[in-house]
């Protein structure tokens, strides 16, 4: 299986690609701002758990990555909120993106609690 057909790759990706169509019409002014920030870390998301299936061989470096994806979706859900603070988008599409950011990390956290369901092998014999 390739990452890209994991639940949680495929819903990070695509609330990547929504941020993404969504800060095009941020203010120029934001755009070293806000809108690189937000579609940095949406985007860091999603290359965290290619990163983290890469290295289900070692345990630690699989948590590790999943563990940044978790902080870099966090930090998307801030960017998010001061994109509906600046105005730039309704509450309505905060409370959407956060709603699709929290599954995101509720699939996270499933991966992290259940490594050996994802190919990690927690008992290694030396």
């Amino acid at each position: 299986m390739r990452h890209q057909e994991l639940l949680v790759d495929k819903k990070s990706f695509a609330l990547a690609m929504e941020i993404l169509e969504i800060s095009k019409n941020f203010p120029k002014e934001e755009v070293f701002a806000l809108t690189s920030q937000i579609r940095r870390s949406s985007r860091a998301v999603s290359s965290a758990i290619a990163e983290a299936y890469g290295k289900r061989k070692y345990p630690k470096h699989y948590q590790s990555k999943l563990t940044d994806s978790d902080s870099e979706n966090v930090e998307t859900q801030t960017w998010i909120e001061f994109a509906q603070a600046c105005t730039y988008i309704t509450k309505e599409k905060e409370k959407e993106l956060t709603n699709k950011s929290e599954e995101v990390g509720k699939l996270l956290n499933y991966m992290m609690n259940n490594p050996e369901k994802f190919g990690v092998k927690t008992n290694i014999e030396n």
